[in-house]
């Protein structure tokens, strides 16, 4: 039987959210980059295009504890989860972004 936290969410409903919410995030971290900053070739020997994912990264903590995931119990695990999701959907959606010449 699942274990429920504090806050009332199970645990495997915990984890679903938190990494649909990464998921979700990084894809979009993705739009946003080929939205801001374009799908030049030029663009991928850039960093900049890292910042919208650190901001993707950091904006999940507070929709995750308006989803009532309660992030004050995640550990340096759960959080290099997060961030690692997140970036591993914005590097595979952006690559295939600026491979396919997709303009937003």
């Amino acid at each position: 039987m699942a274990t429920e936290s504090s806050r009332g969410l199970s645990d495997h409903v915990r984890g679903v959210t938190v990494t649909t919410l990464a998921c979700l995030a990084g894809v979009s971290a993705a739009v946003v980059s080929a939205i801001v900053f374009g799908t030049d070739p030029s663009t991928v020997s850039t960093t900049t295009p890292l910042a919208v994912v650190a901001g993707f990264v950091i904006a999940q903590y507070p929709i995750l504890y308006a989803l009532r995931v309660d992030v004050s119990e995640f550990g340096i695990k759960d959080n290099l989860y997060v961030a690692f999701m997140t970036f591993a959907l914005w590097f595979l959606s952006y690559t295939v972004v600026l491979s396919t010449g997709v303009s937003f």
